[in-house]
């Protein structure tokens, strides 16, 4: 309905030997970040690594920055911390990891280090909760299932409603698009958690989202469009949806850096996967699946014909 460019002839299959390279690129790196968070060498989250999660509520005031101050001091500056309610409620919720925090008493460490470095500030422990090794480690093995059977899901998805040349690309991109982000984050040393587990997926719905667009053109072109090649006839229905593709990405994007901006430390590494992963979504069901199904069809026309 809202045409931003209209009649574009950009040659996106054209550009494939480039996109092909740079996303080569992109899946190494993010294998190599799958590798680095298998030996432990990457930055992960109390979810993945154990640790104590404390909820308490001070008797008088103090801000967000002055229990941050207490804990940078001692050396936990990787700590999680997150302000419940209203500021008047002084309700604040603290996760620290075993890598900073470690004894039979981790949580009574925790809040006397608090009452002490605010000033005598009497508290309130609201809730208090352990992840064990074990359960960490069973909450690594669950995200990679997660992941497995989300991309499983799509592949299935794609082939019984288009082909399945069509459900490998859109699998790839995927697959592309999750290995991509999470090598980016490990990259910018950002600590992986639930959280990023949890953008990961949404990214990779997006992304498909955007490649059944550009795959649904493609398939009615088919019908209508007989006297050109192939690779002329998926570059026209890219090109057709240009607009559509841009609007979203744009309102999409927004949002997400808006979360990054203005988010809190709490959404920091999720916003920023949601932002770099709209990026790198949109650029892959234009230069990366697309352009796979296309030398996928030339391979096939080849072997039929000989030539």
């Amino acid at each position: 309905m809202i045409e931003i460019i209209k009649n574009t002839k950009l040659n996106f299959i054209g550009a494939r030997k480039v996109t092909y390279i740079i996303s080569t690129l992109l899946v190494l790196n993010g294998l190599w970040a799958v590798y680095k968070i298998a030996t432990g060498q990457a930055k992960m989250g109390l979810d993945f690594t154990g640790g104590i999660s404390v909820q308490v509520q001070f008797k008088k005031d103090v801000k967000v920055d002055d229990v941050r101050g207490v804990l940078n001091k001692a050396k936990m500056s990787q700590a999680v911390i997150q302000q419940i309610g209203e500021p008047s409620d002084r309700v604040f919720l603290i996760r620290v990891g075993s890598q900073e925090l470690t004894g039979e008493n981790a949580s009574g460490t925790l809040t006397q280090m608090l009452k002490t470095g605010t000033g005598d500030n009497d508290m309130s422990v609201l809730e208090q909760n352990e992840i064990g090794g074990l359960v960490s480690s069973q909450l690594k093995e669950k995200a990679f299932y997660a992941v497995f059977w989300a991309l499983l899901g799509i592949l299935i998805y794609i082939w019984i409603r288009f082909q399945f040349k069509f459900a490998v690309a859109a699998t790839i991109a995927t697959l592309h698009d999750v290995l991509a982000v999470l090598g980016i984050l490990v990259f910018l040393n950002k600590e992986v958690d639930l959280l990023v587990i949890t953008s990961l997926l949404t990214i990779a719905g997006y992304s498909l989202t955007d490649t059944v667009v550009v795959f649904d053109r493609i398939r009615e072109n088919m019908k209508h469009i007989l006297k050109t090649s192939y690779h002329d006839l998926v570059n026209i229905s890219i090109n057709e949806v240009l607009s559509r593709t841009i609007i979203t990405s744009f309102t999409t994007f927004s949002v997400a850096m808006c979360l990054f901006l203005f988010g809190g430390n709490v959404l920091h590494t999720f916003s920023l996967a949601m932002v770099i992963g709209v990026v790198v979504g949109t650029y892959s069901s234009d230069f990366l699946a697309s352009p796979i199904i296309v030398d996928w069809e030339n391979f096939e026309r080849k072997n039929r014909t000989g030539k």
